[in-house]
């Protein structure tokens, strides 16, 4: 009797699981068809229609990537948000990987408050430190470029406003893992004289993978469909702005041009996907590092 409820219960579970990905996705289907439909036919009918009378056409995209017309050159702003991304991923990788081993395998005093400290900084909305950095820029503070620089100049802005919003959550995430690591390796690797740095990059390091491959997903997905940092630091000039900005500038304010920004829409999720996709398994061992010891 409890075997046949079971069972009941799992095909249950089934059927609620299929419909909710049927739900969640379908929007994301009518977009896509949205996309490949002439402009009329997505100005009068619904994406529904296509089943009935398809009628496909790659205008849309060509016209987004390299249109003249003022409505399209996403080509340009998809080089601007590879070069935002990719050190905006980088930079905060590389930096919370020492804290992180800092912080576990380094005695030395306050260091519990700081794990507590970096704990702490998470709760920090985006949004309010946005101001205080936008201050230090404006007076050219220590190494940060002056504000009104101009052109690729920008990017070191960019840089450093999501490194500084990353390091939060990558230290926490990464000291996690590293400290449920064997100690008993780690002691033997000391016993045997390695120091520090052939601990970090000989041992540590391998075996951090998942956690290092898991944040840097997570944090290539935040930033290049960032448009709050991208938008205020860069200037949302075609020389230095990424694909977000355009595509927030293609919207308007009552959203015209429809079958391109469905268009628009798809060539700006195309690359995370595809990264999400060939590293979801990291992904996955990644966001639960150190939750589990032993």
């Amino acid at each position: 009797m409890n075997g046949v409820r079971e069972r009941l219960a799992s095909r249950a579970l089934t059927s609620v699981a299929v419909v909710i990905a049927v739900l969640w996705t379908t929007p994301a289907l009518g977009l896509l068809l949205s996309s490949f439909r002439p402009e009329e036919e997505t100005r009068t009918t619904g994406w529904w229609t296509l089943f009935g009378a398809p009628h496909l056409t790659l205008d849309n995209y060509g016209e987004v990537l390299s249109g003249g017309n003022g409505s399209g050159r996403l080509a340009e702003y998809f080089v601007n948000s590879v070069v935002i991304t990719l050190p905006s991923v980088l930079f905060p990788l590389v930096l919370a990987f020492f804290a992180a081993y800092a912080l576990a395998w380094i005695d030395f005093r306050g260091r519990d408050a700081l794990v507590v400290g970096v704990f702490a900084l998470q709760a920090v909305p985006l949004q309010m430190a946005l101001v205080p950095l936008l201050k230090l820029f404006s007076q050219g503070w220590l190494f940060l470029p002056a504000w009104h620089l101009t052109g690729p100049a920008r990017f070191g802005q960019v840089w450093f406003a999501h490194t500084v919003f990353a390091l939060p959550f990558a230290v926490f995430l990464l000291h996690n893992f590293l400290a449920g690591l064997p100690r008993d390796l780690v002691e033997a690797a000391r016993v045997d004289g390695a120091s520090h740095g052939t601990l970090l990059l000989r041992i540590v390091l391998p075996l951090a993978r998942p956690a290092l491959v898991g944040f840097a997903v997570i944090q290539f997905v935040w930033v290049w469909n960032d448009l709050l940092v991208a938008l205020t630091l860069t200037g949302g000039t075609a020389e230095t702005a990424p694909m977000t900005v355009r595509l927030a500038n293609m919207a308007g304010t009552y959203g015209g041009d429809w079958q391109r920004l469905t268009a628009g829409a798809f060539v700006a999720a195309l690359v995370p996907l595809l990264v999400f996709f060939s590293l979801r398994r990291h992904v996955a061992r990644g966001l639960l590092a150190g939750s589990v010891k032993g």
